[in-house]
């Protein structure tokens, strides 16, 4: 196999190890001890998938795989060991190369802004990320699922707040149609939002959000860039970090078409430090997470996941993994030998090979390589001297990073924060329209109110804002009985009109309410599909 249809890993009994393209997309695991070779071996893959035309992203825990970006130098320590090793396992023409890179970063410091909504995230994951219980969660699920009915925009934590103080003042009605709303569980949710806000998650939510086409871009020699999501400082919060990636997963799962086994990826996603996505996750989204693992290969994208020991992967999830890199296990512990004997048993025999003691003796740059072949069958195991990558081995210096992100192909799209109108901005007008429409019909009766133009505005106002006062408090009053006689969703105006009990409570309704807009329809983990 040459290198236009597979990835030259290394040198192992006797034969060069390849990586079918063509196989890429029924993902893969990297796994080993600390100091064995998986940062290397990723940054090997991303910089060859990149030469083979496949866009890759990887997230950047360490700061190590900035490197790249920027080509490897004769002036690097071990320059002649990886001479040497080019050599020796029969890599021709070794000569150091960069790749085509884009930076991004969740605080947009090291790199683009990441950005998603509110409602994009969905409930079940922002539930995770906030580490709610069940009676929590429920709420929350519910407070997404009244502002999707209502047609309003949860896009950043202002958003949601506002929605939560809704849920909060109009428990009773809301429980009536929407199930359950405990006002000690909606408390509990805003003050571990005010804690997920104090961990930067502010900078997390809002506009512009990603567009996930700018994951696939090529250069004009048509290498795919390698997209880096510099993690270093985001991995000081595990949970968040697993969540955000799982997003990011279930985003290309949701925005890309179904192709089948294309000859080869249109993207490959390491998902590095993977044992933080399963880390205390409820079995519900276990189950999600190994069901967007199974489809999404059929979208064209392959996932490797990079972990410590092969155990740390629930049994569903690592099955799929037909491409196997193992670097040295250490047995120090019964975990330890147990995590041994299982991986030693994922791997097809091959009767010259001692897979359970090799493990054990792996040097660093050393793994054991299995992979699918052309049939799809996965080759028997070979302990195999991994290629050396032809970028630079660690990280990039601060001008380097500054000079490619200002010729970055994604330019100053997400430099700047969009903040238009969505839920926080609407209930706040609406509570004082609210308020005007009451001191209105008090003042002038309800002929003047019955003569107004009707105005297309949101369902409900905002109750309790020091701008609309005690009138806002009355005419929230009046939406709580508008709600709890409401009839039918598709004419949520109507319903208010036979609720209200009074001319002018009706014509309040009026003045605010709008038909209900179409439920938004979630995929597999609660983001919106588009």
């Amino acid at each position: 196999m040459d290198e236009s249809a597979g990835i030259f890993l290394g040198k192992g009994g006797g034969e060069k190890q390849y990586l079918n393209l063509a196989r890429a997309n029924r993902h893969g695991l990297i796994a080993g001890a600390t100091g064995t070779g998986k940062t290397v071996t990723v940054q090997g893959l991303a910089e060859n998938f990149s030469r083979a035309g496949v866009p890759v992203f990887v997230a950047d825990v360490k700061g190590d795989l900035s490197g790249v970006a920027m080509p490897g130098s004769a002036d690097f320590k071990h320059h002649d060991k990886l001479i040497e090793r080019a050599e020796e396992i029969g890599l021709e023409n070794y000569r150091y190369a960069d790749s085509p890179t884009i930076f991004w970063d969740l605080y947009g410091q090291k790199g683009h802004p990441i950005r998603t909504t509110i409602s994009e995230m969905g409930p079940l994951l922002l539930g995770r990320l906030m580490d709610l219980s069940d009676a929590q969660q429920g709420v929350l699920e519910i407070a997404f699922r009244f502002a999707d009915d209502e047609g309003m925009l949860l896009l950043d934590l202002e958003d949601l707040r506002a929605m939560l103080i809704v849920v909060y003042e109009h428990s009773k009605e809301i429980s009536s149609e929407y199930g359950h709303v405990s006002k000690a569980s909606v408390g509990a949710i805003q003050r571990k939002l005010l804690q997920f806000e104090g961990q930067g998650a502010d900078k997390f939510f809002g506009e512009p959000a990603l567009d996930i086409d700018d994951f696939f871009r090529t250069d004009q020699q048509g290498r795919g860039f390698i997209n880096i999501l510099m993690a270093d400082k985001l991995i000081g919060s595990p949970r968040t970090y697993a969540t955000f990636l799982l997003w990011l997963l279930n985003e290309l799962f949701e925005a890309l078409p179904e192709v089948g086994d294309p000859e080869k990826p249109k993207l490959i996603f390491f998902f590095d430090e993977a044992h933080l996505l399963f880390r205390d996750a409820p079995n519900a989204l276990t189950e999600k997470i190994e069901q967007v693992s199974r489809l999404i290969r059929s979208k064209g994208v392959g996932i490797f996941y990079v972990t410590q020991n092969p155990i740390d992967l629930p049994e569903e999830v690592a099955g799929q993994l037909g491409n196997r890199i193992l670097h040295a296990l250490r047995a120090h512990t019964r975990r330890d030998q147990r995590a041994v004997r299982a991986a030693a048993e994922t791997f097809r025999i091959n009767p010259g090979l001692d897979v359970e003691t090799a493990i054990t003796e792996l040097k660093v740059g050393e793994a054991l390589v299995s992979t699918l072949m052309e049939d799809g069958a996965p080759s028997p195991v070979q302990r195999t001297l991994i290629r050396p990558p032809r970028s630079r081995m660690g990280p990039i210096s601060t001008g380097e990073r500054a000079a490619i992100i200002a010729a970055s192909p994604i330019g100053d799209i997400y430099a700047e924060r969009v903040d238009r109108e969505s839920a926080a901005e609407v209930l706040e007008r609406k509570a004082q329209d609210a308020a005007e429409t009451a001191k209105e019909v008090e003042e002038k009766g309800e002929e003047s109110v019955r003569q107004r133009p009707r105005r297309s505005t949101s369902l409900w106002a905002r109750v309790g804002r020091a701008a609309a006062g005690a009138a806002a408090a009355s005419a929230g009053a009046a939406l709580g009985r508008r709600m709890s006689g409401r009839t039918s969703r598709a004419n949520p105006t109507a319903s208010a009109a036979s609720a209200a009990g009074s001319t002018i409570g009706n014509e309040i309704g009026r003045a605010i309410g709008v038909p209900g807009v179409g439920r938004f329809v979630r995929g597999v983990l609660g983001g919106l599909l588009r």
